[in-house]
């Protein structure tokens, strides 16, 4: 199975980083271990729970020197029986039961046309685009399939996603199917979100990426985030990573009313300033020690915007986030490029494409800064974070760009 989320750690500590993850209810029994081209294992992590992950005290428990890192494997793992498959198995009775009292007879189409993938909130259970749209089921009485449906999966409210909305503020389509309230709570390493879902995206693949950033250590930083949401950077700069002080920008203000719930919720209203609005027009110059653009497919609108925020006299990281298109992978490797190390990691064509979107940036971001300063600028890459897929042969990655006055 392609894009499995492992925990790579070293062959020497394998035992006690797997009793760790079993006792926390974090190993994916649906997979065995296996062992990397270096030497190091991986561990598959149970995707619904990837969220309660700490990374930092997981690595404390043997120290620095020890591998300790989440990667998305895309080689083959030997596949165990999945508990996932018996409650689908539940789901696809129960339906069949439902359907054969009304005269009604189970086909393949209808098996294709259950969900295969959801998202959980608390007790709210929000089903993936592509299931339950065969005209059968509106004929059915939507009370008790619903009801039935919410209690295989151990939920009291049931909501659908249909798309996202292209009305520029990547809104949901989210119907409610069970229940009336449509808030929820979620906790994601240690962090509360609220939010409506019919009105505010939860982005449940980025977990990776806000537990790297809950590992940076900004404190005395200004940051600002660019494309704040309900707060998926913002909270973790503030709560883990210490940020002195957040400004986070949002221009939907369906997820502004929610960010600012959530930092009253985490109690970090005191560290952070919301601009609500375009960030365009964003009136803020030469504060940044650090900016966050985490805006898919590109956020390449708000370089210029981050060029003039960025202190003048000393420069600061920005993370730009890209869906970045590859050729047709080659030989497996890992999934990312660490100019600290010089481990290549991903597949190679992937890495050479992230790699010439990269010095590209860089270029066009050292370009940007000489315009906005009138002095020249050195943009060096940090880093490169690859996310996840986004598409065949396109890959969500975050470049860490080090911008400084030559």
């Amino acid at each position: 199975m392609d894009n499995v989320p492992c925990l790579r750690v070293s062959q020497c500590h394998t035992q006690l980083f797997r009793k760790t993850l079993q006792s926390k209810g974090l190993l994916d029994p649906s997979f065995r271990l296996l062992k990397d081209s270096d030497e190091t294992i991986l561990l598959p992590l149970l995707p619904s729970r990837l969220s309660q992950l700490d990374l930092q005290s997981l690595g404390a428990i043997v120290g620095s020197e020890s591998t300790c890192e989440i990667v998305w494997n895309q080689s083959p793992l030997q596949a165990k029986r999945s508990r996932r498959w018996t409650l689908g198995d539940k789901l696809q009775q129960l339906l069949q039961e439902l359907l054969d009292s009304r005269g009604e007879e189970w086909t393949e189409e209808l098996k294709g046309d259950l969900p295969r993938s959801f998202q959980r909130h608390g007790d709210l259970l929000l089903l993936g685009d592509g299931s339950f749209s065969l005209p059968l089921w509106e004929d059915m009485d939507s009370q008790q399939l619903w009801s039935a449906v919410a209690k295989i999966f151990g939920a009291k409210r049931l909501a659908k996603m249909s798309r996202i909305s292209r009305n520029g503020f990547r809104s949901p389509a989210v119907t409610m199917l069970l229940g009336e309230n449509s808030w929820v709570q979620h906790v994601d390493n240690g962090i509360r979100y609220e939010f409506d879902v019919t009105k505010c995206m939860f982005s449940a693949g980025n977990v990776t990426e806000k537990l790297r950033v809950a590992g940076f250590d900004c404190r005395g930083e200004t940051v600002v985030d660019l494309y704040a949401g309900i707060g998926y950077f913002t909270l973790p700069y503030l709560v883990h990573a210490r940020a002195g002080h957040v400004h986070a920008c949002e221009w939907n203000p369906d997820a502004a009313e929610a960010l600012q719930k959530n930092l009253v919720a985490n109690g970090m209203s005191d560290r952070c300033t919301v601009h609500r609005g375009d960030n365009r027009k964003l009136q803020l110059r030469d504060i940044a020690d650090r900016v966050n653009l985490g805006l898919l497919p590109t956020s390449e609108d708000g370089w210029p915007v981050a060029c003039r925020l960025l202190k003048r006299a000393t420069g600061g990281v920005l993370h730009i986030h890209q869906n970045v298109a590859s050729p047709p992978p080659g030989p497996a490797a890992g999934p990312g490029i660490d100019d600290s190390t010089g481990r290549a990691s991903g597949r190679t064509a992937d890495g050479e494409a992230w790699r010439v979107w990269a010095d590209e940036t860089a270029r066009g971001v050292a370009s940007l800064l000489k315009d906005a300063t009138g002095a020249a600028w050195v943009a060096n890459i940090q880093h490169i974070e690859r996310v996840k897929s986004y598409a065949p042969h396109v890959h969500h990655i975050v470049l860490d760009l080090e911008c400084r006055p030559a």
